[in-house]
């Protein structure tokens, strides 16, 4: 009976692999942003369940970019530090002692934990920032938040020679300013600046929720730009969800094909997405 089962399952397998075909060759060449954070960034055997997912999709010819947070972590240092922050209706302020925590976390600790990660899965991951050859320049949010950036050009040259050397961009979301200033930029609005820059063919935003949900707490699959407008004033989408349908709605409008809104914390989120039929979480296109 045992040795019964085991087939079963290697069959089941095997039909999985059979029916991916279409989607690995429907996504060899195309680039994929994935915006990598929430509690799976803390958590080792996740983090290497993520590696290796995204070793796979570049060994298949997916072109993959990660861009990453690291919230907590900062906030943990910050603490340790002793260093205080003020708030400005509910946002931190970004003071020069509190810039250099967040790009030490950033660029430093989180980052090479990812490269780290990728590289540990035979991946060939290198770590930059949106600092780097001045690939995400930034024009402050509002002067009252002190460092905190909004990418107002962004040049993915340095991506594209990466990837045309079979390396995998982790990208740590630092802008640079007109006047040798460091940014800080929230993660999601980093990954959808860059995503737009580089015309990905998808965006995953990788959350600790299942997706965008209706009225009645089901994950909706399938949205357009005019159905998020209209959820969203109708207060069904709201709270924190609010900017990461914003990031989309901008991401598409600057040429991605697509944005997916899904749970980082399930098992394989970016391979069910890509190369299923059934996918994952909630997917946001033009029309």
């Amino acid at each position: 009976m045992k040795k019964q089962n085991m087939n079963r399952d290697w069959i089941a397998t095997a039909r999985t692999l059979s029916e991916a075909l279409p989607y690995l060759q429907r996504y060899t060449g195309a680039t994929v942003v994935i915006k990598f954070g929430g509690h799976a960034m803390g958590d080792e055997e996740q983090m290497a369940s993520f590696a290796r997912d995204i070793v796979l999709m570049n060994q298949v010819g997916v072109h993959p970019v990660i861009v990453h947070g690291g919230g907590p972590m900062i906030n943990s240092l910050l603490a340790k530090l002793d260093i205080k922050s003020e708030f400005v209706n509910g946002k931190r302020v970004t003071d020069e002692a509190t810039m250099e925590v967040v790009e030490m976390v950033l660029s430093g600790l989180v980052n090479k934990r990812i490269v780290q990660a990728i590289n540990s899965q035979g991946g060939r991951a290198v770590g930059i920032s949106g600092k780097d050859a001045n690939m995400m320049v930034c024009d402050p949010v509002d002067p009252a938040l002190g460092l905190v950036g909004q990418p107002v050009e962004v040049t993915p040259d340095l991506i594209h020679q990466m990837h045309s050397h079979g390396i995998i961009p982790v990208v740590a979301p630092l802008g640079a300013g007109r006047e040798g200033e460091t940014f800080n930029v929230n993660g999601d609005t980093a990954a959808g600046a860059i995503a737009g820059a580089l015309k990905a063919d998808r965006l995953l935003l990788l959350t600790d929720v299942e997706g965008v949900k209706d009225a009645e707490g089901s994950v909706i699959t399938n949205l357009t730009i005019e159905s998020v407008d209209e959820l969203t004033r109708n207060g069904v989408i709201a709270g924190g969800m609010i900017p990461k349908t914003e990031t989309a709605v901008a991401a598409i409008r600057e040429g991605v094909r697509a944005v997916v809104i899904l749970d980082g914390r399930a098992p394989n989120a970016c391979l069910l997405e890509l190369f299923t039929d059934h996918g994952a979480g909630s997917m946001i296109r033009a029309e």
